[in-house]
This record gives structure tokens, C-alpha cells and sequence, in this order.
């Protein structure tokens, strides 16, 4: 058998070849055993070892190996173990390779990298390079599902609006209390603009401040029970305006997999570590703080919050207040509640949802909601303690860099309240169409109520899915467009937006308000089992 011979390459000596093929070349003494631990550890010696070469042919492999390299034939290998002669001294064999490895390894490190030759456009190749270049289009284009093609209301949202020219019964807008278009709030708005004018041109911090915000700010604090609070000039900026005030990043935040996208937004802002449990679920959220606490030091020294709705917007369940304090009690976690839903609706006298459970309101660290629901004017507000309201007031970017609420708003506000403490029987108004839609409703064919029964948002999903979002809401949307052509009735599928992580299952969703009469509940009843009978034929 002979020995392999292997061809001379410069890429040997580019250290593109391992250092065993190298010595390979370099030493094929007469005993394979000479290239043993001292030189290759990791070679693995051979069974059948090749006959030993001449040394005639070894020192002509080494000469031309040199030869590759310039380096004189004076360099040879001797006829022992291991030993090369170079310049008539016997040196061992590895000294020659780790020798010829450093030089490589030089010679490359001093080789300047190659660069092509600088040669500039000429005008012509500019022009023609211009002509071809076609701009990216600043937004991808708009695909016909994700068109939002709404009706257009051509009157107030009240109980009743004008769609098309054409009257319709309206159970898509969220005013509880039915105060759109109440005398009382409207003359007081007239009032407001007769003596501040539309707007207040600046931040509250800059001379946006009009008196009318701080009497609305101690109307709503005297009208719940707390120290203070502080105004927003818009709603859903009011829940991710205090999450990242008081939640920054390294906090933890344990949250609800169904809060809407307003409170996402906040997480988001935080940069916190969010944790969600399952949507309306005190096992899991139990679960979630043992977890989070069990044995971590860490968590003991960092702040940590719980952030949840009254009445989720994407469902319409009532989150469980009582249950939720003990175990923030029990686990030391702060509550951030966001009552949009709930303000002015649940509880004895609409003071939200610690009076509907009998919690006392100062066991809830940070309370935040809109006013453009059950008031019926716009802006929201945060409530809380003196120090959580005064903290804000720097550190909120909604509060500090947003012109402030219009000051005819925050009369409205004022008077929207002042309506409620004079005419509590509005909320038993309320509560009783709740409870004759619920009832109506509960045989609806294909659908399923899955709100709470106290609830004024009550949500309608599929009893049977198809397993695609977009063709439950397709369907949804159906019975929604053919409700409101066929029978003038005016009520919407949940559609969200792309940016809304909620993964709750859609479904069509009602808006009961004091205004509305048996009529019209008996109306949408009757429209929406006819309809969907006759949408969902294949999937009842």
C-alpha cells in the first residue's frame, strides 16, 4: 500500500487546511508513530500504517513545499524521529511547524485588504441610475378586509341617530345614562362657551388651567369618595397616560388577557414586564402571583401592579373587585382599575364598581375612566390619592404635554354628575332594559350572550366558531349590515384593529341605555333572531 500523496496548494499556506494535513506534508518520517502525542494528540494512530518513504522522496516534498513559500533548500529533514535540519541544525519537527505557522500567520496579518479601484459616476449613469429608482410607498396598500366602511351618523348618538336620511334605533353607542342631548347639560355647555370660548390653547402646566377644570376635578373626587384627581383632555389616552407614569421598566405588571386596546397601549409604553392571566379567571391569576412571588427576593424589592377593567369592553364581564383585592392584599401588589364602562352605571348610586361590590375605594391604589360613556361629554380622569394625583401632574405625558380638556367639557362633566345625584331613578331605568335585552335575547339563534347579566355592553359570540376570526366576524358583520337596512337598527360586531392583541373570541355588541323603551329592545330582539336564523342557517 502506498502512501497517499497529497498536491501543494497556496491555500495550505492561507491556513485553509488543518495543521494535520501540514505536518502530513512536512514529516512523512520512516515510522508513523514519530507524529504521537508530542505533535498531533488528536490523531488517532493508524492500524495498517503505510511503508515508511525513502528519504529521497521526503526531501523532495519538503523542497518543493519550501520552494512554494521562497524559502531556501537548505531545509531538510533528518532521519530520526521528529527531526528537521535547517541550516545544518537539528531542530525538532514541531518547532519547524509552529516556525512556518507563525510566518503564515504574519504574512497575513501584514497583507493589505484589497479595494476595487474608486471610479465616480459620470452625470449620465446619475441620471439613468434616478430614472430607474422607484420609491418604497410610505404605508403598504390598504387590502378591501381591512376597509372600515362604517355608517355615517347624521344626527346626535342618541337612543335614536339618522343614518342615510333615515331614523334608526341605536344600540351602538355607549350612552348609559342617556344624556346626549339632555337639556340641562346642553345649556350649561352654552353657558361655558358664552364666557371661555371653544378651546383652552394650552397644557394645563401652561396656562390651560381654567377653573372649570379644578371644579371638575373636586366634583368627581367628592362624588367617589377619594382625595383627589386629575383631568384628561381625551379618554383613551387616560389608562396609557398612568400606567407609564407610576410603571417603568424592571416593574411587574400582571394584567388580563382581555383588557382592551387603550390599556395594551399602556403595558406597552411601561416597558414593564407584563404577565397575563387568563381573562376573568381568579385561579389563574392566583396562580400568577404565587408564581411571581414564590421564592423570588427580587420581586419583594420591586414595585408590582394589577391591572384590570370593571366592565371589559371586549367581553362585558364584571371583573370580580372582592377577590381581587384579597389577593392583592395577600401577594402586596397595587391595583390599577380602569372603569370607563362601569362609572356612573354600576353600584347603588353609579359610583362604579367598589360600591357595587361593598370595597372600600381607598383599597384601590390608582382608578382611572373616560367621561364620554355614561357622562356623554369627553376627557377622563384618574382618582386616587393626594400623591398619586400630584405625581401625575409632572410625570403623565397626557396630562403634561396635551392641550387641556375644552373647558365646555369639563362643565358638561360637571353637570352630567350633578344629573346623576338629583335622578337616581335613571340607573334603575338603566338596570331594568338591561335585564328585558339579556332576557330577550337569551334564545337567539347561533348566538350566545356571554356578558354579565348587570352588564350595560352585552356581548353576542358564535355558539359554534368556524375557527377563523375573520369569517366569524365576516358573518357577524352580516347580520350587523342586514339589521340595520332591513330594519333600521343600528348595533356593531366587535372589529378590532390590527394593533389590538386581544385574542377573545368577536361577537356583536349592544349598548343598552336608560333611553331606550321596550320598543325598541323588543325591536333589536326580534331583528337580530330573525336575521341570524337566516345568516347562521349552516352553522345552527
Amino acid at each position: 500500500m502506498k502512501a497517499r500523496s497529497l498536491p501543494i496548494r497556496s491555500s495550505v499556506l492561507r491556513c485553509r487546511v488543518p495543521v494535520r494535513i501540514c505536518a502530513e506534508y512536512l514529516f512523512q518520517l520512516p515510522r508513523w508513530e514519530s507524529l504521537s502525542s508530542d505533535i498531533l494528540p488528536s490523531v488517532p494512530t493508524p492500524q495498517a500504517a503505510p511503508p515508511p518513504l525513502t528519504p529521497l522522496r521526503s526531501r523532495r516534498r519538503v523542497a518543493s513545499l519550501l520552494s512554494t513559500i521562497s524559502l531556501p533548500r537548505k531545509f531538510a529533514l533528518g532521519h530520526g524521529h521528529g527531526i528537521a535540519v535547517v541550516f545544518g541544525v537539528h531542530i525538532d519537527g514541531h518547532l519547524v511547524v509552529e516556525g512556518l505557522l507563525i510566518v503564515v500567520i504574519v504574512f497575513q496579518l501584514s497583507r493589505k485588504s484589497y479595494k476595487p479601484p474608486k471610479k465616480p459616476l459620470s452625470e449620465k449613469e446619475i441620471d439613468e441610475l434616478c430614472d430607474e429608482w422607484e420609491p418604497e410607498p410610505l404605508c403598504p396598500p390598504i387590502k378591501e378586509g381591512a376597509r372600515i366602511n362604517t355608517p355615517m351618523l347624521e344626527s346626535a348618538a342618541g337612543p335614536h341617530t339618522t343614518i342615510g336620511g333615515k331614523e334608526v334605533v341605536n344600540f351602538a353607542s355607549a350612552n348609559y345614562l342617556g344624556l346626549i342631548g339632555n337639556e340641562k347639560i346642553i345649556d350649561s355647555c352654552v353657558g361655558s362657551l358664552e364666557k371661555y370660548g371653544v378651546g383652552s390653547c394650552g397644557p394645563r402646566g401652561f396656562y390651560g388651567t381654567i377653573d372649570v377644570h379644578l371644579d371638575c376635578e373636586a366634583k368627581i373626587a367628592k362624588f367617589l369618595g377619594t382625595p383627589d384627581s386629575i383631568l384628561y383632555s381625551y379618554g383613551i389616552s387616560t389608562i396609557f397616560s398612568v400606567i407609564p407614569a407610576f410603571c417603568k421598566k424592571g416593574d411587574i405588571i400582571v394584567a388580563d388577557e382581555g383588557v382592551h386596546w387603550a390599556v395594551q397601549n399602556g403595558l406597552h409604553l411601561s416597558r414593564s414586564t407584563v404577565v397575563y392571566f387568563k381573562h376573568n379567571d381568579m385561579a389563574s391569576l392566583a396562580h400568577t402571583l404565587e408564581k411571581l412571588t414564590r421564592g423570588n427576593k427580587r420581586a419583594e424589592k420591586i414595585r408590582r401592579y394589577i391591572v384590570v377593567e370593571s366592565i371589559y369592553q371586549n367581553s362585558g364581564q364584571i371583573a370580580p373587585l372582592d377577590e381581587i383585592v384579597r389577593l392583592k392584599e395577600k401577594y402586596r401588589f397595587r391595583v390599577i382599575l380602569e372603569e370607563s364602562h362601569s362609572f356612573g352605571v354600576l353600584g347603588r348610586s353609579g359610583r362604579g364598581l367598589a360600591e357595587h361590590y361593598g370595597v372600600p375605594i381607598d383599597k384601590i391604589d390608582i382608578i382611572t375612566a373616560g367621561m364620554g360613556n355614561a357622562l356623554a361629554t369627553d376627557g377622563g380622569f384618574c382618582t386616587g390619592s393626594v400623591r398619586v394625583v400630584d405625581h401625575q401632574r409632572l410625570s403623565s405625558s397626557g396630562y403634561v404635554f396635551s392641550a387641556s380638556l375644552p373647558p365646555y367639557l369639563a362643565t358638561a362633566a360637571v353637570s352630567a354628575v350633578n344629573y346623576l345625584e338629583e335622578n337616581p331613578s335613571v340607573l334603575a331605568n338603566l338596570r331594568s332594559n338591561i335585564a328585558l335585552l339579556h332576557k330577550e335575547l337569551s334564545d337567539t339563534p347561533g348566538l350566545e350572550i356571554s356578558s354579565h347579566v348587570l352588564s350595560p355592553i352585552i356581548f353576542l359570540k358564535l355558539k359554534k366558531s368556524t375557527a377563523s376570526t375573520n369569517t366569524d366576524l365576516d358573518l357577524l358583520e352580516t347580520i350587523a349590515e342586514r339589521i340595520l337596512k332591513e330594519d333600521s337598527v343600528f348595533i356593531v360586531a366587535s372589529k378590532r384593529s390590527t394593533l389590538d392583541k386581544c385574542k377573545l373570541p368577536v361577537g356583536i355588541r349592544l349598548f343598552v341605555s336608560a333611553g331606550h323603551t321596550e320598543s325598541d329592545i323588543s325591536k333589536v330582539s326580534s331583528s337580530l333572531k330573525r336575521v341570524s336564523a337566516s345568516v347562521l342557517s349552516d352553522y345552527i
